[in-house]
């Protein structure tokens, strides 16, 4: 049997359904619930790291095994139905702990994952060359979204590894969509970048891209049924300066409009980033994003939300939804992942001018985090005032961060990564960790009603916990030819303090019949070399609607 075979032999005892509806402290209640290992080994293509290197070298491109951590992911559910495309990085072969790494797709079918492969077109594999570009170290930031006839977008950030030296062209933005549930990947736009930086590198902090993602009308019968919002982060200059660029597609991905800037320093500040877009009943585009947290002292800073009912041309006032604390320490006690994004955000695709805003916010007392949601009724002209998302019975003690927002009818779900509970006593927790407090990691749902009245969104019932079991964030501990195994953004081995890579946020969907989470674990052992290494894995949380009255 070959090394490959005998991986997926190994690892498919793991992807199998686990169900609970046992309650459990420290939640008050519970619902039904599945999770499903959707991650699994696939061949692909990309740049190894040979031994005693920390880096891509060019022209050394070839087929590679994309076997190690998946971290990071989003999902989107095809309309009318219950089948899910999921996507989320890919690690290269065994070098995570340098940040090498390509996205991936998931063909998620009746909870299960009938296919699993690398996202083509960014590599020499699958564009048949070794120049960069085409071909590119890395893919990253994983997002989609569907339009009404079934096809599936997300905008893609290809790279060139910036700590190898100066490598460049640094990045350019792109869009690709798949018309088979994500099982093969067709760029958009004939292929051309919508923002290209093939002269700058982040070395000389030039002009870069990042943090993109896409919104689809998928509204039936809507004047701008199908049109495609792409949207980006451009950073200029030492200190940041991130504008918001935008780009229209009106012809299902066969061209886009020009990008154009959305956000101006003098209405919100010049550094804007984490920008999610997304889709209101009556075509309305809203727009949330973060500004200013990066330059002040005291990390506090603003959540802008704006609108477009004139299919993005035209943008209305920038509006203060929120203004969060951040995490000052960009990572969390006890463990050694850093900090992701802080907000996600959703309009009510059922109720028009509802919208719902989720955050993390740093409590300077305790040195804990916790999750807010705000909402609108009014178009995002003012919002309500913040409400404690997380139930936790003493909220200083532990933190819930990354949270998630979506919504599908009446039903809208907040779901977050939770430390409430104390580590299990298991083999996939580090012996350092087992029974530790504020460490492991589960997902917490909370669930809301919005029938469309000026009350907005409300809380039905508790938090409920929709992990079978908690994971331990500093995962993989083991080593495989003398290699970590740990993913780190720091591009070192040991990684440094602070800097290991859990992913910056996790995928939330709702549909028409469960509320869909994909997001990290590490409890799944997948045999390598012969080790049992604790790979960041994907699981899938399919939690009935009925078991809310939803």
């Amino acid at each position: 049997m070959s090394k490959l075979a005998t991986l997926l032999a190994g690892f498919a005892a793991f992807a199998v359904t686990a169900a609970s509806a046992a309650t459990a402290a420290p939640w008050s209640s519970s619902v039904p619930f599945t999770n499903t290992v959707v991650s699994s080994p696939v061949t692909g293509g990309g740049y190894p790291v040979p031994p005693g290197a920390t880096r891509p070298e060019p022209g050394t491109c070839g087929p590679q095994q994309l076997n190690s951590n998946h971290s990071e992911s989003w999902l989107a559910v095809k309309p009318g139905t219950e089948d899910i495309v999921g996507v989320s990085k890919f690690f290269v072969g065994k070098w995570s702990t340098f940040y090498n790494f390509h996205l991936g797709s998931y063909t998620i079918q009746n909870g299960a994952a009938v296919a699993t492969n690398q996202v083509q077109g960014y590599e020499c594999t699958t564009v048949g060359t070794q120049a960069m570009p085409p071909s590119w170290t890395n893919n990253t930031d994983p997002n989609a979204d569907f339009d009404t006839k079934g096809r599936v977008y997300q905008t893609t950030l290809p790279f060139n590894a910036f700590w190898a030296g100066g490598m460049h062209p640094n990045g350019e933005i792109h869009v690709s969509y798949s018309d088979d549930l994500g099982r093969h990947w067709i760029q958009a736009n004939g292929g051309v970048a919508l923002d290209n930086t093939n002269n700058q590198n982040s070395v000389t902090l030039g002009h870069v891209d990042d943090k993109q993602w896409i919104a689809v009308n998928h509204l039936v019968g809507n004047v701008n049924q199908d049109h495609v919002y792409a949207m980006w982060t451009t950073f200029n200059g030492s200190n940041g300066n991130g504008k918001i660029m935008v780009a229209v597609s009106r012809d299902r991905g066969a061209t886009f409009s020009k990008a154009v800037q959305l956000s101006t320093p003098s209405a919100t500040t010049p550094g804007n980033t984490y920008v999610y877009p997304s889709i209101g009943p009556e075509g309305t585009v809203y727009v949330a994003f973060i500004s200013g947290f990066d330059l002040n002292k005291n990390k506090v800073g603003h959540v802008y939300v704006t609108k477009s009912t004139d299919d993005g041309r035209t943008w209305t006032p920038f509006v203060i939804a929120a203004s969060p604390i951040e995490n000052p320490n960009g990572s969390f006690a006890n463990t050694n992942f850093r900090d992701g994004i802080l907000e996600n955000f959703a309009a009510s695709p059922s109720h028009p001018g509802h919208a719902y805003l989720v955050y993390e916010n740093w409590n300077p007392a305790a040195g804990t985090s916790d999750v807010y949601l705000t909402q609108t009724e009014d178009g995002g002209f003012t919002w309500s005032a913040p409400q404690q998302v997380n139930d936790d019975a003493n909220t200083a003690s532990s933190d819930q961060f990354q949270p998630s927002v979506a919504a599908n009818g009446d039903a809208v779900a907040v779901a977050f990564y939770d430390r409430r509970a104390a580590c299990p006593n298991d083999s996939s927790i580090l012996p350092a960790h087992r029974g530790a407090a504020n460490t492991c990691i589960a997902v917490s749902l909370q669930a809301y009603r919005d029938i469309g009245s000026v009350n907005g969104a409300q809380p039905v019932g508790s938090n409920v916990n929709v992990s079978t079991y908690r994971w331990d964030p500093d995962q993989p501990g083991q080593k495989v030819d003398g290699i970590s195994q740990y993913p780190c953004a720091g591009h070192n081995d040991p990684c440094p303090r602070g800097r290991g890579f859990i992913g910056d946020y996790f995928g939330l969907a709702v549909s028409g019949g469960n509320i869909y989470a994909l997001s990290v674990t590490t409890h799944y052992p997948q045999n390598t070399d012969g080790t049992d290494v604790y790979y960041q894995q994907q699981v899938l949380a399919t939690v009935p609607r009925s078991g809310f009255g939803l």
